[in-house]
């Protein structure tokens, strides 16, 4: 039997999956508990059309983290923080004060999305990755100065 799920289900499948499952298993489990709806004509025309309309807003998130990537990575941030002997930071510079920084050029750009390879604690040249979107990254080079 032919099944829509309306929620995800453990080890079957995540909402809006097409499945084949054993009638009882939908009457008697899915059906019931509002898991899932029987996929009939027309809900199955009705999913084929969200499918095609979530594969085109994908597509298009896609295009617009490539093209966001693209001007991101010619970035470099520049921080100036008050510095010890050796070049050594009192604190130091995290995502949350690089998404700051962007957001004052005009980026929106969320600190959890942030992903320096290091922790920035010496005065020196960084690079931080940026996930856009699975699969798209940009890396911004961050540099941090003693403050005079």
């Amino acid at each position: 039997m032919q099944i829509i799920l309306t929620q995800d289900v453990p080890n079957l499948g995540k909402k809006g999956d097409l499945k084949e499952v054993a009638p009882g298993y939908a009457r008697n489990h899915l059906l019931p508990r509002g898991l899932a709806v029987e996929a009939t004509p027309q809900r199955l025309r009705d999913w084929k059309q969200n499918q095609e309309k979530e594969v085109a807003a994908n597509r298009q998130h896609e295009e617009q983290a490539r093209f966001l990537s693209e001007k991101l990575s010619l970035k470099e941030l520049y921080f100036s923080m008050p510095a010890g002997e050796g070049g050594r930071l009192f604190g130091s510079v995290t995502p949350a004060d690089i998404a700051s920084k962007l957001r004052a050029e005009g980026f929106e750009i969320d600190k959890k999305k942030i992903e320096l390879s290091e922790p920035v604690k010496n005065v020196g040249s960084y690079t931080a990755d940026i996930r856009l979107y699975p699969g798209v990254k940009a890396e911004i080079v961050v540099k941090v100065d003693k403050e005079e």
